[in-house]
């Protein structure tokens, strides 16, 4: 039910996702049942390809996220977040109240022991070929020095383990290049990162590097990660307004990634963008797909601990 285009979106990407499952994987789909078998009567497809867990109640985009899920328990996202602590589930995924999500996953799965704060990572476009992670983008807007390596370090296996990228080149986004520049919590992170053996740590990069590969997992506060996101969106909204055509900027469209996963926490959480398509729906559910496989989880406990 989350989303600006949910259920309807939200439905029609489960049913393409549901053509890229093996036999014994499923989709649960969380929301009203009933205006679920409606769509998907309009699309002349069988509804046992689906399970369903109905739901009363729907946290809107602008509640407050802590309040939204303690009084809504019946939400689609309070009953997800219900059923993957259960286990019932293997992965959750939502379009929805971002806030709720990520409180969501910290109230039931929780952070996996040792991580202080979970990250949100994205992806990012590179100029040449494929993307790079960025991390955090927006959970946490104030850090310290050994939360930003944290998140050099789930971003690095994330990145290895679900997308392939042995060795993957890690950088720390500052003003400057040079080591004795940034303000207090790139300069106190700058020699924990280089001290570091489980991380490839390439130096500080600047913003000018964010679309080359000078860097795979590229590491800041919510805050900057949250700004820097925002203003690369722009750039493929800007070119689609001005009928503008090149396959780099083609390659900022959200929808070919499907969402942002929540790294840190005990099980694979993915947001999906708020204006999400069925196509993004279905690279979120394909994302999921690919985090259970790869146990990227299960790594990132076993670093840890």
């Amino acid at each position: 039910m989350g989303g600006d285009f949910a259920p309807k979106a939200t439905v029609l990407g489960a049913i393409e996702a549901c053509k890229s499952l093996s036999k014994e994987q499923t989709i649960v789909l969380f929301g009203d049942k009933e205006q679920a078998l409606e769509i998907i009567s309009s699309q002349n497809i069988n509804p046992d390809i689906f399970e369903y867990v109905h739901t009363t109640e729907i946290i809107g985009m602008g509640e407050h996220p802590t309040k939204a899920i303690s009084q809504k328990p019946n939400a689609s996202i309070c009953r997800g977040f219900s059923s993957l602590k259960a286990g019932e589930i293997d992965s959750f995924s939502s379009a929805g109240n971002t806030g709720a999500m990520y409180v969501g996953s910290m109230m039931s799965v929780k952070a996996i022991t040792g991580v202080h704060r979970p990250a949100i990572a994205s992806n990012i476009p590179k100029e040449k070929e494929g993307f790079g992670i960025l991390l955090d983008v927006g959970a946490n807007a104030d850090c310290k020095a050994e939360t930003l390596l944290q998140f050099a370090i789930l971003g690095s296996l994330y990145i290895e383990h679900v997308y392939n990228v042995h060795n993957p080149k890690v950088g720390l986004i500052n003003l400057g290049e040079e080591k004795e520049k940034g303000n207090h919590l790139t300069l106190a992170s700058f020699p924990l990162f280089e001290a570091n053996d489980h991380i490839n740590f390439i130096g500080n990069i600047e913003g000018r590097d964010l679309f080359n590969d000078k860097s795979d997992v590229m590491v800041c506060d919510g805050f900057t990660g949250n700004i820097v996101l925002k203003l690369a969106e722009s750039f493929y909204e800007l070119a689609q307004h001005r009928g503008f055509k090149d396959d780099f900027i083609d390659r900022f469209n959200y929808e070919q990634y499907g969402g942002s996963p929540i790294l840190g926490v005990n099980a694979p959480v993915i947001i999906g963008h708020g204006i999400s398509t069925p196509e993004a729906i279905k690279n979120m559910i394909l994302l999921s797909k690919t985090m259970i496989e790869s146990k990227v989880v299960d790594k990132i406990k076993n670093a840890f601990n």
